[in-house]
């Protein structure tokens, strides 16, 4: 007797849609439509696809860009096979809260034509350059990515590092349109790194003098082509492998490039000339905003988003927490993270206070987002340098206009102290105890001995004069906060210590409480 058949789904792909195939009422589909390639974009991966590729098809859906993505695989092992094998398809889900309610969005996403592998189609790669359609350039290969590689070379098929591949493509243009000056292209990075435009634009300038491109390659850079900078915020959870049977079961058909990600969106892009008319995202519905300047912008999203996650996770963790999501859902941490957000961290910036205090709530929304499990350890990696980046100049910033002390971002700073407590290092790691069991804490070697030796000289049951030598040891290491805090902020050092030793002597749970 032979087995049933089991009946198989189909692939979403471009026959699928022109099919008549029956889809979900909630899944929103746009057909591909033969529009010409406008964007060129390096990486191929969940993050690109779920922000940028996902806010052209939005413009596309309105009218309003016309234009395609061609997808450049950045390293030779990627996914362009896949990409190709569902003709640049694929659906996105994003969920997340919204004015307190669940909010969820299916839709398949139809702004990519292709995904060019250049290790395998260099001419189809270098092809491109001669697109007379072909106006910006997409990235994310991360900060290693952004720098030259001494492996380069003009005539490598293709160059090792991006700014290679990048000038490349951009040398190809600059002579196939002779160096006109209406054929430059617009560089709009979307690497995690401060100034990307900035960063990019030096390696290509360097790239091109190095293989001596010539002066007047380099004038056509500076003068035809725009290195926007630019900063991105979406969370995007990737391939959903753990709902994986129940989302295909749902959506009808197999996607192998399914992506999830949070609802709420951010790009801000600095730019030195007008945009906005030809890259229509505001009018699309979507959250970017065009300035000249950046730095407020960035300064709100690392101190207010950033910041929370830094003054709040340590503290969290040593209370039993594991996950954001369980310290939102925590009366006291919850109340501790919002009044350092609406006391300490949101005075000290330069952005209307309306706002403010709109990012403000959209950071506790995201925070409490359930269909996100970001855990604690995970956001403790080298907690050093992200107190000293994320919460040090708002220390300073309102000690100097409310003089005195912030209590929650101050008594962040010993939560930090208290949860690298360890005397020995192991893999890399120093070894921390919470209820009777052990974790890692990771950071550069020079912090993690530095903390072993001064929790070591202040004994297992600091007194409050052993926790005050203890801070005082760790804050005057300027390598590690770029300056001495002990001199620099008067007063500082008395303060995390009296917190330390209300840590160290009652817990962190209750000392979380006398300052939530």
């Amino acid at each position: 007797m032979t087995a049933p058949a089991v009946s198989r789904l189909p692939k979403l792909d471009a026959q699928l849609l022109a099919s008549g195939h029956k889809f979900p009422q909630e899944v929103a589909v746009a057909p591909p439509r033969e529009l010409p390639e406008k964007v060129l974009q390096f990486g191929e991966g969940n993050f690109l696809r779920a922000f940028v590729d996902w806010m052209f098809a939005r413009m596309n859906r309105r009218g309003s860009f016309a234009g395609r993505v061609v997808l450049v695989q950045p390293i030779a092992a990627g996914m362009a096979k896949q990409i190709n094998g569902q003709d640049g398809l694929y659906t996105l889900i994003l969920r997340g809260l919204s004015d307190g309610r669940i909010v969820e969005q299916r839709e398949i996403v139809s702004a990519v034509s292709r995904c060019i592998d250049p290790y395998q189609e260099w001419d189809a790669f270098i092809a491109c350059a001669a697109n007379p359609d072909l106006r910006y350039v997409v990235s994310n290969t991360t900060e290693a990515g952004i720098k030259t590689d001494p492996a380069d070379a003009p005539d490598a098929r293709p160059a090792v590092s991006f700014p290679g591949k990048l000038t490349q493509i951009l040398h190809a243009r600059f002579q196939h349109f002779g160096g006109a000056a209406d054929r430059g292209l617009v560089m709009l990075p979307c690497e995690l790194i401060e100034r990307n435009g900035d960063a990019l634009a030096r390696a290509v300038a360097d790239t091109a003098g190095r293989w001596g491109l010539g002066d007047a390659f380099l004038r056509w850079l500076e003068e035809a082509c725009l290195f926007t900078n630019t900063l991105v915020d979406r969370i995007v959870t990737g391939y959903p492998k753990d709902e994986a049977a129940e989302l295909t079961a749902q959506l009808g058909y197999e996607d192998q490039l399914l992506v999830t990600g949070e609802v709420f969106h951010s790009w801000v892009i600095e730019s030195r000339r007008p945009l906005e008319a030809e890259l229509p995202f505001v009018a699309a519905g979507l959250d970017v905003t065009w300035t000249a300047d950046m730095t407020p912008y960035r300064e709100r999203k690392v101190r207010i988003l950033n910041g929370a996650h830094t003054m709040t996770v340590l503290a969290a963790y040593l209370a039993g927490k594991e996950t954001v999501r369980e310290c939102m859902d925590d009366p006291v941490i919850r109340s501790y993270m919002q009044q350092g957000i609406e006391e300490e961290i949101l005075p000290t910036l330069t952005l209307p206070r309306a706002d403010l205090d709109a990012f403000a709530r959209s950071v506790t929304e995201r925070f409490s987002n359930p269909f996100i499990k970001h855990y604690l350890l995970s956001i403790s990696l080298n907690s050093v340098s992200k107190y000293k980046a994320r919460i040090l100049g708002t220390v300073i910033d309102y000690q100097r206009k409310q003089g005195r002390l912030p209590p929650r971002l101050t008594f962040a700073l010993a939560a930090l102290i208290a949860f690298y407590r360890g005397r020995e290092i192991r893999d890399g790691a120093l070894i921390g105890r919470r209820d009777g069991a052990d974790y890692r804490i990771q950071d550069d070697a020079a912090v993690l001995e530095a903390f072993r030796d001064a929790w070591q000289a202040a004994g297992d049951k600091p007194s409050p004069d052993a926790c005050l030598a203890l801070v005082r040891r760790l804050l005057g290491r300027a390598d590690f906060w770029g300056q001495d805090l002990t001199a620099t902020l008067p007063g500082f050092d008395a303060a995390v210590a009296q917190h330390l030793s209300d840590i160290c002597t009652g817990g962190v749970r209750a000392a979380l409480e006398r300052v939530a």
